[in-house]
């Protein structure tokens, strides 16, 4: 580290994601904000006022070159270049935090996984929704075998993201950029099933674009079955057309003793908990959702992300979210998408 205690953060990508790092960072304990970058100048207006007169660069050549002292550099840019931005920062010796996913296909991502163990430098995979109350309680519950065996996962992720959200962004919608609502919206529940349940094989999918026929370059609906490698079977069902407002994150799991669901509108919730000899008790409540101006995210656990960075960087202690699970959960959305036919059409 450049100063003992100390952990040095640089911030790539200052729109809604990376202004909220640049918050977080400012409030860990034992972490310092060095340096911010964006290609748009005009990015810098938006900062928080606490971080507006921080060094500001054009690009991530130039934070790199600048500031060597920087110890993590945090990726909060568009889907499609958090690979390659990834390699440049190990490259440069320097640790990664990046925004999900960490890139758009399996291959890029194992490019990243061995470029890291190369240099000997960790990449933190923002995988927030393990840190919900629910999902935490759900692991024990798993791993205790209180279920018994499996038999069914179901997810249920219905969200709106109208014309306007699409409209305000440079880069979502646009499938090389963005990818597709399994990676922008909806892959922190695909590492749910990941972590809770393992992977999965037999993959089937059915794809259509409902309401956004001219608004993005792919789906916006789809419904996947699966089988769980580990026993049992799954479905995974997930919209962004739904009218107004985000209506349901769902996990409904049943096995040889009991069944439960986890739901509302983020998967914050037990709804439903029926499990031989046991008596569910009371979790503390979930953090709410990230809020964008018109819309909201999955919940705001981003700072035990950055908790866990400085205890593994200061302490040695465990990384919650490394890049071979960021490979996985990329792996599983490639998978899905190949599994059916996609209506990907230019705008």
């Amino acid at each position: 580290m450049s100063v003992e205690g100390t952990i040095r953060f640089g911030v790539v990508g200052c729109g809604h994601i990376g202004r909220r790092h640049a918050s977080l960072i400012l409030q860990q304990p034992h972490a310092e904000l060095v340096a911010l970058c964006d290609t748009d100048d005009a990015a810098r207006a938006a900062l928080p006022e606490e971080v507006r007169q921080l060094p500001f660069y054009p690009d991530l050549t130039a934070l790199l070159a600048a500031h060597p002292e920087c110890d993590v550099v945090c990726l909060c840019t568009p889907n499609g270049l958090h690979a390659e931005q990834c390699l440049e920062v190990l490259e440069a010796r320097r640790h990664v935090v990046v925004e999900k996913p960490m890139g758009l296909t399996r291959s890029e991502c194992e490019a990243v996984v061995y470029k890291a163990l190369q240099v000997s430098r960790h990449v933190f995979c923002v995988m927030q929704n393990r840190y919900s109350p629910p999902a935490v309680w759900l692991r024990e519950l798993l791993q205790a075998g209180r279920l018994g065996d499996i038999y069914s996962v179901q997810i249920n992720c219905y969200w709106n993201r109208g014309a306007a959200y699409y409209e305000r962004s440079q880069w979502k919608g646009d499938l090389a950029l963005d990818g597709g609502v399994l990676f922008t919206q909806f892959s922190h529940f695909v590492d749910m099933l990941y972590w809770l349940f393992g992977d999965i094989t037999d993959i089937a999918a059915r794809f259509d674009d409902v309401a956004h026929e001219g608004i993005t370059d792919f789906e916006d609906a789809g419904a996947v079955h699966f089988k769980l490698v580990n026993g049992g079977f799954g479905s995974l069902t997930f919209s962004t057309a739904v009218w107004d407002t985000n209506m349901e994150s769902s996990l409904t799991v049943t096995g040889s003793r009991g069944s439960l669901k986890v739901g509302g509108q983020y998967m914050e919730r037990v709804e439903y908990c029926h499990i031989e000899d046991y008596d569910m008790p009371e979790l503390p409540p979930a953090n709410p959702p990230n809020e964008y101006g018109p819309y909201r995210g999955s919940a705001a656990n981003h700072a035990y992300v950055f908790q866990n960075v400085v205890d593994v960087l200061l302490h040695h202690r465990p990384i919650a979210t490394n890049a071979l699970e960021g490979l996985k959960v990329v792996d599983i959305i490639e998978r899905i998408y190949a599994s059916g036919i996609r209506p990907i059409k230019s705008r």
